[in-house]
C-alpha cells in the first residue's frame, strides 16, 4: 500500500477539520424578498453588521423582491441547509401565503426552518401631503360617499397591508378599490403622487417619503400613540374602532436540516445583536422593536395570525393562483 503524502492527508481531514472547527467558516448570505432601503432590509443590514463583527466573517444581504416572495423562498428552499444561506421573511410568506394558494413549490412549514425571530412593527395609514384627507376620519367619511372608488394600495394581494385594509373596510363598513403593487418603492411613491388614495406603511419603510414631506400619516394601528410620532393618533382614537391593529413581524429561517448546533448559534447571535443599545436605539426611530425569542416564538406568531386573517381572507374571498 502506497503512503499517503501529506498533501493528500490534509484534503482527506480537511471536511472534519472545518467541520470541528464550528460555524462559521466563509460568509453568509441572508436572501430578502423586498427592496432596499425596506424595513427587513435596513434592519438585517444592521444585525448582519454586528454579526460580521461578533463572528469574524462578513454576512452578505441579497435582495430578490418580487413574485410575491417566491423568488427568495425558492432560493432559500434549494439551498444546502449549512447555515451559510439564510432568508429574512415576515408574516405574509409564512403565515398567509399557504391560506392564500392553492398550489405552491414549497411548503413554509415542511421546506424551511425558523432560526431566530427579527423584529416586529406596526402601521400607519398614509396618504400623500397633498391629499385632501387630514384626518382618517375624513378619509372614511369620503369611502362612504364615494362607494368603491376610493382607492387604496398594497405591496400585493394578500399582503398585510391588503388585508389590513380589508379588516378597515369591514370595522367601518365602507368599500374601497385596492391596487396592488409589485414593489413598496412603486406603492408609496403612487401614495405621495396622488395616483392612489392611501395605503398602510410602516414608519421604517416610508421614512423617507415622510422626512421629505412628500406623505403625511392620518392614524397608527396600534394600541396606543408611538413614540417620536406622538401627534399622530391611534386608528380607535380616530374613528373610534375599538382595538384596531395592524402589525406584521420579520424572523430568520433557512432551508429545512440546518443542523442545530449551527441553529443555535444563529439565534443567539441574532438576540445578541438586537439586545445591543445601539440597535434598540437605530430601530426605535422608524417604530421597529427588537424581537428577542426563539424559533419556537416565530411558530407561535405564524399560527396566531393564520388564526386571525383566515377568516378574513375567506370573507374577503381574497385568493391567488
Amino acid at each position: 500500500m502506497k503512503s499517503i503524502t501529506l498533501k493528500a492527508l490534509i484534503v482527506l481531514l480537511f471536511p472534519i477539520m472545518a467541520w470541528a472547527q464550528g460555524y462559521p467558516q466563509k460568509s453568509t448570505r441572508v436572501v430578502i424578498p423586498f427592496s432596499a432601503g425596506s424595513g427587513p432590509d435596513m434592519v438585517m443590514r444592521i444585525v448582519g453588521d454586528k454579526i460580521s463583527k461578533d463572528w469574524g466573517q462578513q454576512v452578505m444581504i441579497d435582495n430578490k423582491p418580487g413574485a410575491n416572495g417566491w423568488l427568495a423562498e425558492t432560493d432559500i428552499k434549494r439551498a444546502v441547509p449549512d447555515g451559510y444561506t439564510l432568508a429574512a421573511l415576515d408574516t405574509t410568506h409564512i403565515a398567509l401565503q399557504p391560506l392564500l394558494y392553492k398550489q405552491m413549490p414549497f411548503d413554509p412549514n415542511s421546506d424551511f426552518d425558523p432560526i431566530s425571530t427579527l423584529y416586529t412593527t406596526k402601521f400607519f395609514v398614509v396618504v400623500g401631503m397633498n391629499s385632501p384627507f387630514k384626518t382618517l376620519n375624513e378619509l372614511i367619511a369620503a369611502a362612504k360617499e364615494k362607494n368603491g372608488r376610493m382607492t387604496y394600495g398594497s405591496w400585493g394581494i394578500g399582503s398585510v397591508g391588503h388585508l389590513g385594509a380589508a379588516m378597515l373596510e369591514g370595522a367601518t363598513k365602507t368599500q374601497m378599490t385596492h391596487v396592488p403593487f409589485k414593489e413598496m418603492p412603486m406603492l408609496y411613491t403612487a401614495v405621495s403622487s396622488g395616483e392612489i388614495d392611501w395605503a398602510f406603511g410602516t414608519a421604517a419603510t416610508v421614512s423617507a417619503l415622510y422626512q421629505a414631506k412628500k406623505v403625511r400619516f392620518l392614524a397608527y394601528a396600534g394600541s396606543q400613540r408611538m413614540a417620536g410620532y406622538a401627534e399622530i393618533p391611534t386608528v380607535t382614537e380616530a374613528i373610534n374602532i375599538s382595538g384596531f391593529e395592524l402589525r406584521t413581524w420579520v424572523a430568520v429561517f433557512g432551508p429545512k436540516g440546518i443542523p442545530k448546533s449551527t441553529a443555535e448559534k444563529i439565534n443567539q447571535s441574532i438576540n445578541k445583536a438586537l439586545g445591543d443599545q445601539e440597535t434598540k436605539d437605530k430601530l426605535s426611530v422608524f417604530g421597529l422593536e427588537p424581537w428577542i425569542g426563539s424559533p419556537a416564538d416565530v411558530v407561535k406568531a405564524s399560527e396566531q395570525d393564520i388564526k386571525r386573517y383566515s377568516g378574513i381572507i375567506k370573507n374577503s374571498n381574497i385568493s391567488l393562483e
